[in-house]
């Protein structure tokens, strides 16, 4: 019979995005305030109405093989990237069950990489190359290459995973559900260890195009350090990042059996859907609610222990202010003991990659007791009923077990809300 309800813990963490190459710089770059916003110099962008994104700070080729990459989305090329580092920081050397020692069954080994969009860069390249070159000329790659699993399916190759290798598509809600997805997967006994989170690689002409035509992005092309400014009266909708955030999960006795360092214990999930709009947020924030109601039913956990919230807060006027609404009206006053922030603003949005990178900051925020700011917030809305953190770093509580939330929310209603517990 398969163990049920086992505790599950944060081993390993890897990222890149906007800020940095990597977990460190951009834990760094959060801490400090950096916005990694900045123009688009590509030739398109110059008839675009928004000429700004999040953009990676270090190009995957820099640190992908070439002939590798040429054979990868930019997502999937993300998602290897954060994984090769994550899989390394949990101490693993090898695939799963190769090695002097193995240090994990590859049948006991699963990973879950989710993405809003998928290979979109490769499906719209290789039409235009359809159209310009003809048929011959289209890659024998481009389906591996498009497909939404593909950064699942290369990370469960890199890492030998055979457990399951699975996909959840839920829009910007993607990389929570994956997350929370693994969680489940170790909690019931189907895996020990779960490589999980998300990825995003949509910076091209056509979803700028149709976001900004949509309105929900800024186009503050002037300040691009300054578009993304979640809880400010002067907001004016979300700027696109790229990257993506990767963890290992372990179930604490797989962990502790090999020695592991444990960064945080993940305690769970809390799910809901809004029906009500297919992109607008219920505006009282009734869905939101639910998920944490969600995971309260279903999680050990005392609200009294919440210290830290990593925000969905995309920097759109009715968001923003509908996720605020929701943590007061589950958690009345407990609220006000909760250190709230919005980390889009120095990101940008990584849409499906959001909940990934976002866990990797909020396992940090606990391991280092540290919640990074909000930046750009001149003007506070009055109805951000919550204590954002604003201006500068703040130190948690350095006594005791704390818990920090992560918020996702996605276009057609989904929401997801991870917990996570100092150890």
């Amino acid at each position: 019979m398969s163990p049920t309800n086992r505790t599950v813990v944060v081993t390993g963490i890897g990222a890149t995005t906007p800020l940095g190459g990597d977990a460190a710089s951009t834990w760094e770059g959060l801490v400090t305030g950096k916005s990694g916003v900045r123009p688009l110099e590509q030739e398109w962008a110059a008839e675009q109405a928004v000429r700004i994104a999040a953009q990676i700070a270090v190009e995957p080729t820099e640190v992908i093989p070439r002939p590798q990459a040429r054979r990868l989305d930019r997502s999937a090329q993300f998602a290897l990237i954060a994984a090769k580092e994550a899989w390394a920081d949990a101490g693993f050397t090898d695939r799963a069950g190769e090695g002097e020692n193995p240090a994990v069954d590859p049948d006991r080994l699963g990973a879950v990489i989710a993405s809003g969009i998928g290979g979109v860069t490769t499906l719209l390249d290789q039409y235009d190359v359809l159209k310009e070159k003809g048929v011959r000329r289209v890659s024998p790659h481009t389906v591996p290459m498009l497909m939404p699993n593909s950064p699942s399916a290369n990370v469960g190759l890199l890492v030998g995973a055979r457990a399951g290798v699975h996909t959840p598509v839920s829009a910007c809600a993607s990389g929570a559900e994956a997350i929370g997805y693994a969680i489940e997967m170790i909690r019931t006994g189907r895996a020990d260890v779960v490589i999980a989170g998300g990825t995003e690689a949509a910076i091209h002409p056509l979803p700028i195009a149709a976001f900004g035509n949509m309105m929900a992005m800024s186009k503050n092309n002037e300040n691009p350090q300054a578009a993304s400014r979640p809880y400010d009266t002067a907001r004016d909708g979300f700027v696109m990042g790229e990257g993506s955030g990767i963890v290992v999960l372990e179930s604490a006795e797989h962990a502790a059996a090999r020695g592991a360092r444990v960064y945080a214990e993940a305690v769970g999930q809390g799910i809901s859907a809004d029906a009500h709009d297919i992109v607008q947020p219920e505006p009282h924030g009734r869905g939101i609610s639910a998920a944490l109601r969600n995971l309260l039913a279903n999680n050990e956990l005392d609200p009294a222990e919440i210290v830290h919230v990593n925000a969905h807060a995309t920097s759109t006027p009715a968001g923003d202010v509908a996720e605020l609404k929701a943590l007061r009206n589950v958690f009345g006053a407990d609220v006000d003991h909760m250190a709230v922030s919005a980390t889009k603003s120095m990101t940008g949005h990584l849409l499906g990659g959001a909940g990934g990178v976002e866990t990797v900051a909020s396992v940090l925020a606990l391991y280092h007791r540290v919640a990074p700011p909000t930046i750009n917030i001149d003007n506070l809305d009055p109805e951000a009923d919550a204590d954002i953190v604003r201006g500068e770093a703040r130190k948690l509580p350095v006594d005791g077990h704390i818990v920090a939330l992560n918020d996702s929310f996605g276009f057609g209603g989904h929401n997801v809300v991870l917990a996570f517990r100092s150890v």
